[in-house]
């Protein structure tokens, strides 16, 4: 039985070239992406921890729990992250200049 994954992996960094600011640190647009490709790797792990529960190659039922715990806190943390962003951003776009 094929079952089909349910999460698409999200294209790599490509090139691993740095993303610099002008003060010779990473900028804040390559952290946030470096970020996402992170819960995005923990969520594909987690999908395939499950896959490989129910097709009976992992059998450990404790290991597979760690790892979509691990996945699910990861992804709640992003979502609170982006929404403090977001309001942040709207915070600072009703400022009078």
């Amino acid at each position: 039985m094929q079952v089909n994954p349910y999460a698409l992996p999200l294209p790599g960094p490509g090139p691993q070239k740095k993303e610099e600011h002008a003060a010779g640190g990473p900028s804040f647009g390559g952290l946030l992406k470096e970020a996402l490709y992170k819960v995005n790797a923990e969520q594909l792990r987690a999908a395939e921890a499950t896959q490989g529960l129910i097709s009976g190659k992992i059998e450990d039922l404790h290991q597979l729990m760690i790892v979509t715990e691990q996945a699910k806190l990861s992804l709640q943390l992003t979502v609170q992250v982006t929404g403090k962003l977001i309001e942040a951003y709207r915070e600072i776009s009703r400022l009078q200049v």
